[in-house]
């Protein structure tokens, strides 16, 4: 199975050698590092840390990132050999960092803060390549920086190739780049299995020694291609740790910097890659640690300098066409075998083969859409991100993460400021209440918001604090709940409802408040704000926003009389309870409940009983859809078959000519005669009570009827 991918695989290994073949000399030049002691870290971070890896497309090797502290290092420390003991330090502590799960610090990277990464590593790879593909190679190949060891910057190497080109790279570099372009759109069959970046380096070569042969003015000299150093004793290449240096305490302090340092470096990278990896798998960021800390520690006791994972090189990987992590030990594989078999073939390439290989690469990783994606996700996205690229582009890749972070931290405490739970202002029945929701988490980081809002809370305001959907409260959060409970809220007379706290949380719950329409309330309700009322809880019951009841304490409130707001029929459905579709308390409505919410004497009297000696001021005749009396009584009615229930509904059959032909053929018919049978219940009461007729004519109550559709839960009122 791992050689399932080859065809893809060894091709991806060939670009990635190439380039990662330079960079490994340049940054064991830049670290004050023996040449080779790149190429060592490059061959261990392809095998070793491919093999133990469990990232598909991660590359590991020498990182430019750690030069300067790799130089100041060895200086410090005295010689090379120090220093390999401190690395083999560094890579002992990653890999009890692995065995700690400290790679959980790569899920708190924010996504804006790792595409700015990738995209700031795009514009530094085209910055920093351009001077190549003209032909200008003096740019040292570790400088990744914008300030470079040669007094240069980014930009003022840009100028430099005004004076410093070769014609012939520019046509190599131009060719490069449209074979990059174009190849894939070449549609035949075996020449699609080649990657273009292979090709680009067969041409490259090609043309270089045509120029040598036929057109000697555009030829590229060595200075211009690949150097490996020539290696005449295969023992000279390894160098060894001091282990006698382990007693001194500089060397543990550099190797906790360069373990610190580098496992940032790689959790970063391994984040990053799988945002562009086209499969999106994920590694194990724990056991990155632990194959990057064995990587260092073998690099250490053969003479090679710190290893990470690098994003140039990865991403080189997956544009390449790599598809597992056998592409990664490849590339180890062939940087070992280049400097004992082949140096001689691969001095033959030009750099600027290489640097058109790494523009399109830079492209790909900050293509403008990116941006515009980000800007179309708002400032809090979008602003982290740009920082996070020109922090990059002006300082270095640890810099900038860290000035990207700080933004995005920024943006992060304002968004917690501004909004981290949900606050309602609602009436429910006659009382406003104040609902504060808490989120699942509650960290100290929502500590200003909430002290803010509770604080601010007006005075004599009924207020419930909801905390029943939090599975994490900080302990500075409750701190605060604790003291606004038993100071603020009884200063300013607030009433207080505190739900949902846990055991745990060492505060309890209190009920101060139900909403509960006491005699006064009832009597200054007019019938339309019923309605209102009625309509308000029906839209919460249709959300999902039913509010908290506390039933028990409802009950012990109306334990002594009630003070109802409405009368209501409606059938007796058990679909239709409206208590429920009303979102209403103990003692809110009387209910009357009959099949079709039909209309007798009995019905009649108790009306008058609810408005006359209880003080309910607005009667509703409710029916509802798929109304199984008002079903029965049609084919009842094309039988011939009535009863005392069957014929109150037979006057709306009638008025709406529903037969059972037009009842099978017409889906609305039913709902047509169920809100013509409601309208006549309506009728029925009008007709048979004088006192509700003088009272809805004198505006002290009112009447509607009301329609409830099953398979959604609105209720839709006709006014009298």
């Amino acid at each position: 199975m791992i050689f399932s991918k080859f065809k893809y695989d060894f091709p991806a290994s060939i670009v990635v050698f190439l380039v990662a073949l330079p960079l490994c000399l340049g940054v064991a030049l830049a670290s004050g590092a023996p040449m080779l002691s790149g190429i060592i870290s490059g061959v261990i971070g392809g095998i070793v840390v491919g093999f133990l890896s469990r990232s598909n497309v991660s590359v590991s090797g020498p990182a430019a990132g750690l030069t300067a502290i790799v130089l100041s290092a060895i200086a410090q420390l005295g010689s090379f050999d120090v220093f390999l003991m401190a690395l083999v330090l560094a890579g002992v502590f990653q890999i009890l960092g692995g065995y700690a799960k400290a790679g959980f610090i790569a899920n708190y990277i924010p996504s804006n803060v790792i595409k700015g990464l990738l995209a700031s590593i795009g514009i530094i790879l085209i910055l920093k390549q351009i001077p190549h593909a003209f032909g200008y190679d003096d740019v040292p190949e570790e400088d990744f920086a914008f300030l470079q060891s040669d007094d240069e910057n980014t930009f003022s190497e840009l100028f430099n190739i005004l004076n410093h080109f070769s014609y012939g790279a520019i046509v190599i570099s131009f060719v490069s780049i449209m074979i990059l372009i174009f190849w894939d759109k070449i549609k035949i069959k075996h020449l699609n299995a080649i990657p273009s970046s292979l090709i680009v380096v067969i041409v490259g070569i090609l043309l270089n020694t045509i120029f040598h042969h036929f057109l000697p003015f555009l030829f590229i000299h060595q200075k211009h291609l690949v150097d490996i150093p020539k290696i005449d004793n295969f023992q000279s290449i390894f160098s060894f740790p001091s282990f006698k240096s382990i007693a001194n305490k500089d060397v543990w302090i550099v190797g906790g910097t360069i373990a610190a340092i580098a496992s940032l470096e790689t959790l970063l990278n391994l984040e990053a890659v799988e945002n562009i990896d086209p499969h999106k798998r994920k590694a194990s960021p724990n056991r990155e640690l632990l194959a990057q800390g064995v990587g260092n520690v073998v690099s250490g006791l053969i003479g090679g300098i710190p290893i990470t994972s690098v994003i140039v090189r990865s991403s080189v990987n997956i544009n390449a066409g790599g598809q597992t992590k056998m592409s990664t030990i490849y590339h180890g594989v062939l940087l070992l075998l280049s400097i004992l078999l082949i140096s001689p073939l691969l001095n033959l390439i030009p750099l600027a083969s290489l640097a058109a290989i790494l523009i399109l690469t830079g492209y790909k990783l900050a293509k403008i859409s990116l941006f515009i994606e980000k800007f179309k996700k708002g400032w809090n996205q979008f602003i982290p991100f740009v920082v996070t690229v020109i922090a990059i582009l002006f300082t270095d890749l640890l810099v900038g993460i860290l000035i990207g972070l700080s933004v995005s931290i920024i943006f992060l405490l304002k968004s917690n400021y501004k909004n981290p739970f949900k606050i309602k202002r609602e009436k429910v029945n006659v009382k406003e209440t104040i609902t504060i929701e808490l989120p699942n988490q509650v960290s100290f980081l929502n500590k200003a918001s909430i002290k803010n809002t509770l604080w601010n809370l007006p005075k004599n305001s009924n207020v419930i604090l909801d905390a029943k959907f939090s599975d994490y409260i900080d302990t500075d959060i409750l701190e605060l709940i604790d003291v606004f409970k038993n100071t603020i809220a009884i200063e300013k007379s607030i009433n207080l409802n505190i739900l949902g706290l846990k055991r745990s949380h060492q505060i309890e719950d209190q009920i101060q408040f139900v909403n509960v329409i006491d005699k006064d309330e009832q009597e200054k309700l007019l019938p339309s704000e019923i309605l209102d009322i009625l309509k308000s809880g029906n839209d919460r019951f249709v959300k999902g926003e039913i509010t908290e009841k506390y039933f028990s304490q409802q009950i012990n409130a109306t334990s002594v009389g009630q003070n109802p707001i409405a009368v209501v029929i409606s059938c007796i459905d058990s679909r239709t309870s409206p208590e429920l579709i009303f979102d209403l308390g103990i003692g809110d409505i009387i209910s009357i409940r009959i099949a079709g919410n039909i209309i007798n004497q009995e019905i009649i009297e108790s009306i008058e009983f609810a408005c006359q000696k209880i003080g309910t001021k607005l009667i509703v005749v409710l029916g509802h859809s798929n109304c199984g009396a008002v079903t029965y009584a049609i084919k009842s009615s094309q039988e011939g078959k009535y009863t005392s229930l069957t014929s109150k509904i037979e006057r709306s059959i009638k008025a709406c000519n529903c037969n059972e032909q037009t009842f099978q053929n017409d889906s609305k018919m039913l709902d047509r005669v169920i809100k013509a049978n409601t309208n006549n219940s309506l009728t029925e009461i009008l007709l048979g009570s004088l006192f509700v007729k003088d009272e809805i004519s004198s505006k002290k109550i009112s009447i509607v009827s009301a329609f409830y559709d099953t398979s959604n839960g609105i209720v839709t009122f006709e006014e009298f």
